[in-house]
């Protein structure tokens, strides 16, 4: 009888160690937010879909050497979410062409936000964020545009035109 209720306790703590796991995994995915950093995306399950776009994205050769002049005159703040198929497909080509262009980390930064479009310390206030991805390109301190959700060429000449003072409207710019 000690045996059966001693196999009964195992299976029962082993039950709830499960559940728990489980259960934190999927708090994880849907509320990974904050400040975030490239390494935190290339760790599971972020990793399913950063790595493989990551690797695949094929950079533009002509605009990366462009950018590369201009790689040390500005900052980028991003506001993105994990559940968001646009900040999955941009993001991780974001990080490709920083890298590309040997961008300096500590001009970034990088925002994950909840379905909500928000961060437990509010983040994202004053920043109006109604779509993500958002990258807002800072020079001087100075807010000089954004690219929200999709290009409308492609990234690098979107992000050139950007920050060269060119004349440049996202998407979703009425003005």
């Amino acid at each position: 009888m000690e045996k059966i209720v001693f196999i009964l306790f195992l299976l029962f703590f082993q039950q709830g160690i499960y559940a728990q796991t489980k259960e934190t995994i999927t708090q994880n995915r849907i509320d990974l937010v904050g400040v975030k950093v490239k390494k935190d995306f290339k760790q599971e399950p972020y990793a399913q879909w950063f790595n493989p776009t990551y690797e695949g994205y094929k950079l533009n050769k002509r605009a990366i050497k462009k950018l590369k002049k201009h790689s040390k005159n500005f900052k980028i703040k991003v506001f993105m979410s994990v559940w968001c198929h646009d900040s999955k497909r941009e993001v991780p080509h974001l990080y490709k062409i920083l890298e590309a262009i040997n961008f300096d980390t500590k001009n970034l930064e990088v925002i994950a936000l909840n379905r909500a479009k928000k961060t437990p310390e509010n983040l994202q206030e004053g920043f109006d964020i109604v779509r993500t991805p958002t990258f807002i390109f800072y020079k001087n301190g100075k807010e000089i545009g954004r690219y929200v959700e999709y290009s409308r060429e492609i990234l690098e000449k979107d992000m050139l035109k950007i920050i060269s003072g060119k004349s440049y409207k996202h998407s979703y710019d009425k003005n």
